[in-house]
């Protein structure tokens, strides 16, 4: 018998529905009313449409914590794709906050947010020249036309004087008042540059906002006396301090071979209720800029492991040689490259354990025919490449759950790819999270369908825009922006993602 009661304007049948936070792992019908979930029912239901779930999962919609593609078309249509519906940019941040944000307004299929970055901050402070081009996303200022936002490398190389410091404190401090989903910090990228008073600053300034720092930390390496570790150890030492969570963006491949060791450093911390979050992509290669710290050969060779055929140039697909190393860091250090960092093996037991979380860490797409960043959403697939991670790092775990080469439960899967994050998120800054990365009556009808026996990755290190599939639906906050495996162009259901901007003390 059906409910005639209550007629849906969407309504899920037959699904596996995983919700995470209530461990529900059954066979239930979700009935959707406007932007929320307003049943999760073993009841027979109507709605204005329905879709056909048997024989696939529904899961919250996953949630990218380390999205350099959250602001751009084409990188909202990969991540919806790999079942994605709220890319967020924390790591390298943003600034200004407030036009960032304004910028999107109306304009995303996917929930967006981002945190206010140290590197386009110390930019600012250093570069008075510098004019953003993308409104404050600074990765694709990098990226733009030569000269045309007027970037430098002085937020890498330039070390702060104390009225430096107050300045790059006060210009955070404003980033999260305008509603900065916490603070991004790279040490890694300014090594030099960057002091552990910056750190400092950060972490006292989520303490005080209640918020969160997420860090890739400063030294990529697995040897003495520049560990991966002691690049952690600089963040928390601060934390303890001042409060504040740390999310470790891809900790494995700062970590590499100590991987385990810092898992079991992170968890003592956890369970003295220290918020700290690890987050690995599923690649044992990254992706990033040439001029990067961490690749410099003193470091990328004895720390890492490395050697220049390790790092690929994105837009050639062919391995660097010194010379072209060289080359590339003195007249385009901005250029794209992918370059291989932790083991396989040590990404997979870093995935496996219970307390981490995935992030892709999805970088900036180049067109394959001259090398130039891709923007616009109908871009064909195809025709581009960068770090597969962007297109598929969500589908690979599944896949990889599926092979039992991450051998953990399904469930336990999907809450690293939403339910964990929302939660870490909300305890720290985030309400908006308490709706999302859950199965419920009265969440956000931020929505994944998956086939659990097909899904799977499908971009490469030729092919890095290739998209997942066996994902043929997604929903946005109660509209479908993936329908029968296709992205629906003429809809903009996506919302800002903002921190509370309110000090705790």
């Amino acid at each position: 018998m059906t409910d005639k009661q209550n007629e849906y304007d969407l309504v899920i049948t037959g699904g596996r529905v995983i919700d995470p936070e209530t461990n529900l792992d059954a066979v239930r019908n979700v009935g959707i009313k406007g932007e929320r979930i307003a049943a999760v029912t073993e009841k027979a239901i109507q709605g204005k449409e329905t879709i056909d779930a048997t024989g696939h999962v529904v899961c919250p919609g996953f949630i990218d914590m380390h999205h350099h593609n959250a602001a751009v078309p084409f990188g909202e249509k990969v991540a919806l794709r790999d079942g994605v519906t709220t890319p967020l940019e924390l790591e390298a941040g943003v600034y200004p906050v407030a036009d960032w944000y304004a910028r999107l307004e109306g304009k995303c299929r996917t929930n967006y947010g981002a945190s206010v970055g140290t590197i386009p901050v110390r930019e600012h402070v250093f570069n008075p020249e510098y004019t953003t081009q993308f409104a404050g996303d600074f990765v694709y200022d990098m990226m733009a036309a030569p000269g045309k936002a007027h970037t430098s490398m002085k937020w890498s190389t330039q070390v702060a004087t104390p009225d430096d410091v107050t300045k790059i404190g006060q210009l955070l401090e404003k980033g999260l008042q305008q509603g900065s989903v916490g603070i991004g910090h790279c040490p890694d990228y300014m090594v030099a540059g960057t002091t552990s008073e910056e750190a400092i600053v950060c972490q006292k300034l989520a303490g005080k906002y209640g918020q969160a720092v997420a860090i890739h930390a400063r030294f990529s390496s697995q040897m003495p006396p520049t560990s991966g570790i002691l690049g952690f150890l600089e963040q928390m030492a601060p934390q303890e301090v001042y409060g504040g969570g740390i999310v470790f963006q891809h900790m494995t491949a700062q970590a590499l071979l100590d991987t385990p060791a810092a898992l079991d450093l992170f968890d003592a911390a956890r369970a003295k209720g220290i918020p700290v979050l690890p987050e690995i992509y599923p690649y044992d290669f990254g992706g990033t800029i040439v001029s990067a710290d961490y690749l410099h050969p003193d470091n990328y060779g004895p720390n890492m492991g490395r050697d220049y055929k390790d790092i690929t140039e994105t837009a050639t697909g062919k391995p660097l040689t010194k010379e072209r190393y060289e080359e590339l860091v003195k007249t385009a250090p901005g250029t794209n490259v992918m370059f291989k960092n932790a083991t396989e093996e040590t990404v997979c037991q870093g995935l496996t354990h219970p307390t981490s979380v995935l992030g892709s860490d999805a970088f900036p797409y180049v067109l394959k025919k001259d090398g130039s960043p891709v923007f616009d959403w109908g871009v064909a697939f195809e025709d581009v490449n960068g770090h597969p991670r962007g297109a598929g790092a969500h589908g690979k775990l599944l896949r990889w759950v599926r092979e039992k080469k991450v051998d953990i439960p399904l469930s336990l899967a999907v809450s690293k790819m939403s339910y964990m994050i929302a939660q870490f998120l909300g305890d720290n800054g985030v309400p908006q999270m308490a709706g999302k990365g859950r199965i419920q009556e009265g969440k956000d009808a931020d929505i994944t369908i998956f086939d659990p026996e097909t899904v799977q990755d499908n971009s490469t290190m030729q092919d890095g825009g290739l998209p997942s599939t066996g994902i043929p639906y997604v929903l946005v906050n109660g509209t479908v922006v993936v329908r029968d495996s296709e992205t629906v162009d003429d809809v903009f259901p996506g919302k800002p993602v903002r921190g509370s901007a309110t000090a705790t003390r």
